[in-house]
């Protein structure tokens, strides 16, 4: 097989082969990083303390949150069906996620790192009937050697975004050979589709973007209650997963908003659990008075900005608020998925920076769904003019709402394009069986 690989591939199975002893220092660095589980390193290795369930086992693979929620209604179908789930994913934020929002059946593993040797245990235990890739996490290894297994692989979601596929055009021999491992490619809309065909994807189709169809995220309603109970008679707005260099921002317009709205208390829900008391000392600088939630500290009548850096609770702050700015979009990371937040009734307000979710953000805005700022002085101008016109606020939801049914139905089409390889496994299971 290495013989008719391009020779970028064939060096870097080389260099992840002759790289596998380090892997122990690897492992060790990220858990003093915090970034990895002592009790499921292992699984980094390939080695996995759980059973392999009886019968047909589906594989599905995201990088992070973000892809693991996205194939949440999926795998629930999938189960619906009668097929046991693995689902793979790369970060320990991943992994808190799918504990607490995912059913007891469905088996959580880290991917293990690429080194062939890894790989190799981790199929031989697991033995996956079919493979879905969630949008682009594509690690050469894992997917030559499924490949050569003859493991039928499925590209669901997929996304390239406008800074990767120049990257890849420089490297179009190595992209083809792995996007051609893969029987389908089901990409979220007709621009990506048509960047990975020109790629080398095989039959790649559209079916639209499966985080449209995610159910809106949970909330523990005591909690909420308590939240409700503590802002009542404030005006509250929500800036959901900043990234760095954002929480200044929002911090400066909270100033310059609550000389106008006195009563205004800003949540503000950093990307990044981890970072929350760095936010809090950099927002806490600015002479606003700050809360922090992961202390189990409610926020009081004089606090300010009230930091809400704890694991998946965004669902909680959502509910909270009528007005959410969505990180990742003032500074060049590419914006946030603003459909959870749609879901649960608010009006969207997101900076220029949004090419990950590009298609959403411009049906939104083309439909006065959500309300695009430029900087700081337009952001304290949009949330000057919601906070005071709940007609507009209403109206601003309303469109938003009207475009997420218009731009749902990626789930049916994606488990309508799945069926024959379903089927399949239906069949062959039945046959042995027999």
């Amino acid at each position: 097989m290495d013989s008719r690989l391009p020779l970028s591939l064939r060096a870097y199975r080389k260099l992840s082969a002759a790289a596998t002893p380090l892997a122990g220092l690897i492992i060790r660095q990220r858990l003093k990083q915090g970034k990895e589980d002592a009790s499921r390193a292992g699984e980094r290795r390939g080695v996995s303390a759980a059973e392999r369930p009886h019968g047909p086992l589906i594989w599905v693979h995201g990088a992070s949150v973000g892809e693991v929620l996205a194939a949440a209604a999926l795998i629930e179908e999938l189960r619906a069906r009668g097929f046991s789930v693995l689902l793979t994913s790369g970060t320990a934020t991943s992994a808190a996620v799918v504990a607490k929002r995912f059913p007891r059946d469905v088996i959580h593993q880290f991917i293990p790192y690429d080194a062939p040797r890894f790989v190799a245990r981790f199929l031989d235990h697991w033995r996956p009937d079919l493979a879905l890739f969630i949008e682009s996490d594509l690690w050469p290894n894992l997917i030559l050697i499924a490949a050569r297994r003859r493991v039928p692989m499925v590209l669901i979601n997929g996304r390239m975004s406008p800074r990767s596929y120049p990257r890849w055009q420089r490297f179009s021999q190595t992209i083809g050979a792995l996007l051609g491992r893969f029987d389908l490619c089901l990409a979220q809309s007709e621009t990506d589709a048509a960047r990975f065909a020109a790629l080398g994807g095989r039959d790649v189709r559209m079916t639209g973007n499966l985080k449209l169809d995610v159910p809106a995220p949970p909330a523990d309603q005591a909690r909420l209650d308590r939240l409700l109970g503590v802002t009542r008679g404030r005006e509250v707005i929500v800036a959901a997963s900043t990234h760095p260099g954002e929480e200044e921002i929002v911090a400066a317009a909270h100033r310059r908003l609550a000389a106008r709205v006195p009563s205004l208390l800003t949540v503000i829900v950093p990307r990044h659990p981890a970072r929350g008391g760095a936010v809090a000392e950099a927002v806490g600088a600015t002479g606003l008075k700050v809360a922090l939630r992961s202390q189990e500290r409610l926020p009081s009548a004089t606090t300010d900005v009230y930091v809400a850096d704890t694991m998946g609770e965004l669902g909680l702050f959502y509910r909270l608020a009528p007005i959410v700015f969505m990180g990742g979009s003032l500074v060049p990371h590419g914006g946030q998925n603003p459909i959870e937040a749609v879901k649960l009734g608010a009006a969207i307000v997101h900076g220029p920076h949004v090419f990950n979710f590009a298609e959403v953000y411009h049906a939104l805005d083309q439909a006065g769904g959500a309300l695009p700022v430029a900087d700081e002085a337009a952001l304290v101008g949009q949330l000057d003019h919601l906070l005071r016109n709940p007609a507009a606020r209403h109206q601003v939801l309303t469109a938003a709402e009207d475009v997420v049914v218009e731009l749902g139905g990626a789930l049916q089409r994606t488990l309508a394009a799945l069926q024959p390889y379903l089927l399949q496994l239906r069949f062959e299971s039945s046959a042995r069986d027999a």
